[in-house]
């Protein structure tokens, strides 16, 4: 009996031992909550980095994190999620684009310019380099850690109005753009009527007629389904549109820098697969805007060259804001 009682106390006192060495490795510990939050749903390219990320942390991380997505706008448009990172007062990370971004790193407009990159080598060869480098370390002066580009694709336009396929097209045409200077001046040079607004509002004004378009990447077109409330698609291809992948600089703090390196490992890795989603959209995006019942024109090279002139003008004013060396330097990428 004396021999059964300490076998049963040896039992217990094993168990107790082995539960706390788990609880110490964190398999039962409580995770780390990290909500991240983006515009567009989750089946889009914005879900496709978060996704990314979100699998890359909690697998190397033995599911000391555990990330709570927040689609298609659920905690507000893209200014005031980077605002709420910056004051740590809101979700811990974000995939938003640089029209939203160019209000905090004016520097990162010059990506924007249009007709700047030749196509998406030539854009991601920028971006991985020491351009792109330089731009995503001046966003720690603005208390934002930004730890990879994302990627959205070439940008065309959407309209109700008519087919786009020369400048004098654009005349008055109201198109909804991102709040990003680049992209207003473009379109205010060529004779439109650009109109400002965050994303959660743009399906609604198309809906009530309140502007006539909109200029998006066919990853967006394609995740947002923009044939149920646009008639025409333009592939025009005038500016490269890229995203970003970032944390808060209070989480980050909070972090070793093992956990650290585990999220900017997960940030690239997000990267990437939204990179692959972007390259599938631009693979398949057109069948399906004609598949669903838009009007689609693809814009020639002479008819880029074109509307390239007619925006000549504002080119003046991109070089003050950003220099005609750096400038340069993007187009001399190989």
């Amino acid at each position: 009996m004396f021999d059964a009682l300490n076998r049963r106390t040896f039992a217990c006192a094993f168990a107790a031992a082995t539960l706390a060495a788990t609880w110490a490795t964190g398999a039962f510990a409580q995770a780390t909550e990290v909500k991240i939050a983006y515009a567009l749903a989750r089946d889009s390219h914005y879900g496709a980095a978060a996704d990314g990320w979100d699998k890359y942390v909690t697998e190397t991380s033995q599911g000391k994190f555990k990330f709570t997505h927040f689609p298609s706008s659920a905690q507000g448009g893209e200014r005031e999620v980077i605002e709420g990172l910056q004051l740590g007062t809101g979700v811990q990370a974000v995939v938003v684009s640089s029209g939203a971004l160019s209000n905090f790193v004016p520097e990162i407009g010059v990506t924007d310019i249009p007709f700047l990159f030749r196509d998406l080598t030539h854009a991601r060869a920028v971006l991985d380099g020491p351009i792109g480098e330089g731009i995503l370390e001046k966003f720690r002066d603005r208390e934002l850690i930004a730890l990879a580009w994302g990627e959205q694709g070439f940008r065309h336009i959407t309209n109700n109005r008519q087919p786009i396929e020369k400048p004098e097209d654009l005349a008055g045409l109201k198109i909804r753009t991102m709040e990003n200077p680049v992209h207003i001046a473009a379109f205010k040079t060529a004779g439109a009527a650009p109109t400002p607004m965050s994303w959660p509002e743009v399906i609604p004004a198309l809906q009530q007629g309140a502007i006539d378009g909109q200029e998006n990447p066919l990853s967006v077109i394609v995740s947002a389904k923009l044939w149920e409330v646009q008639k025409y698609l333009t592939v025009s291809g005038h500016v490269y549109s890229p995203a970003m992948l970032i944390v808060a600089p209070s989480f980050w703090e909070s972090l070793s820098e093992d956990e650290q390196k585990i999220f900017a490992d997960g940030a690239l890795k997000g990267k990437e697969a939204m990179r692959a989603f972007v390259d599938a959209s631009e693979k398949n995006g057109v069948e399906k805007a004609k598949a669903s019942g838009m009007q689609v024109n693809v814009l020639s090279d002479e008819q880029k060259a074109a509307f390239q002139k007619s925006i000549q003008s504002a080119y003046d004013g991109y070089y003050k804001t950003y220099t005609k060396e750096l400038v340069d330097q993007i187009i001399a990428t190989k």
